[in-house]
């Protein structure tokens, strides 16, 4: 059985206050984009985890896909061993949530693939112990997202009108630095207010707060935002901590982008 996570960007990020566990809260507007990795299960006598596709550093025991497996298994020991491949075509450490969605996609796929009849809640409450961005996935539906990132409601936001095009220059940001420079600050206006507005207004008011940290670190990432603009973007921002970049175009947009042949690049229609 194949699935096919999707990744998200972050529409408007704002980090208002600095938790005693260490979390921060935050606001934000998670949007689902059809750039999608592939996710197979087969039942098998042992198990076993094949990577393909974009390289994935780190130990593949630490894959939220294994982790999801092993979470439901202790509620669930029937279940079989499993063949695990997982082909990644979504940039890792990129602020765009591919390791959060294979996870809590491997979550849906085995209640539908086994039976369990987990509910919707129960699949949350799974997706919360992977990660904050997880549950995200298991709605998959643009949401405005508070407190780490778990706390999610759906709202009415539909940009099929338009080319999202992303950008991912390659660069490892990390998420520990930019979060320790960051002020904290409640906004002056809330993303669900600006979010409802026309998307012209965006690029005056829809802000990421790790943006001004991160360009400072990485100038590089600050100019693939101004060459989105440059070439007609109506928005276009940082996603998550980054590094990608995103711009949203009109569909009927002749695109004229280059960027290094390093980067990542790619258009969603």
């Amino acid at each position: 059985m194949v699935v096919f996570p999707n990744c998200k960007i972050n529409l408007g990020l704002n980090i208002i206050r600095r938790r005693a566990d260490g979390y921060h809260d935050l606001e934000t507007v998670f949007y689902p984009v059809a750039l999608k990795d592939a996710l197979e299960i087969i039942p098998a006598e042992e198990m076993s985890f094949k990577l393909s596709g974009l390289r994935v550093d780190g130990d593949s025991k630490d894959n939220l896909c294994l982790k999801a497996y092993e979470l439901v298994k202790k509620d669930f020991p029937h279940l079989p061993f499993l063949n695990i491949h997982l082909h990644k075509a979504i940039p890792m450490g990129a602020g765009l949530g591919g390791g959060s969605a294979d996870g809590a996609f491997m979550l849906s796929l085995l209640n539908k693939r086994f039976n369990l009849n987990l509910s919707n809640q129960q699949l949350l409450n799974y997706a919360l112990q992977l990660g904050s961005d997880c549950p995200f996935f298991i709605i998959n539906k643009p949401c405005f997202a508070t407190g780490r990132g778990e706390k999610i409601s759906p709202i009415e936001l539909n940009l099929t009108a338009f080319k999202i095009v992303l950008v991912n220059p390659r660069i490892h940001v990390s998420t520990k630095d930019a979060f320790s420079k960051l002020s904290p600050a409640l906004p002056e206006k809330s993303i669900s207010k600006i979010i409802s507005q026309p998307i012209t207004t965006w690029k005056n008011e829809l802000t990421n707060d790790f943006e001004k940290t991160v360009f400072t670190m990485f100038p590089e990432i600050e100019n693939i935002k101004k060459h989105l603009y440059n070439a007609g973007a109506l928005y276009s921002a940082m996603t998550g901590s980054g590094s990608t970049v995103f711009g949203i175009f009109k569909a009927k947009t002749e695109l004229n982008l280059y960027f290094p042949e390093n980067y990542f690049f790619k258009v969603i229609l």
